[in-house]
């Protein structure tokens, strides 16, 4: 995909896990857009916050454990302890 004349690509770094993300929403059993509505975002980034496109800011993370019902820190990128 290319936006005037740019190519596309992924965040080198995430804020969440998106499988943790899709997995607690399913487990919920929300929809994208049922998730995304209650959020406050649009099912489009709900979409590219599931499959890796976007990272999710810390304040919509908090936004989406809080509508999860979900500890944010199952929704959380695990940080490497190694240099």
């Amino acid at each position: 995909m290319t936006t005037h004349g740019r190519r596309r690509t992924r965040p080198l770094t995430l804020n969440h896990e998106p499988e943790a993300v899709t997995w607690a929403r399913e487990k919920a059993g929300l929809t994208k857009r049922a998730l995304a509505e209650c959020v406050g975002i649009s099912e489009q980034l709900m979409s590219e916050i599931e499959s890796g496109w976007r990272s999710a800011t810390p304040a919509n993370l908090l936004r989406i454990a809080a509508v999860l019902n979900c500890p944010i820190v199952v929704l959380e990128r695990k940080r490497s302890s190694a240099p």
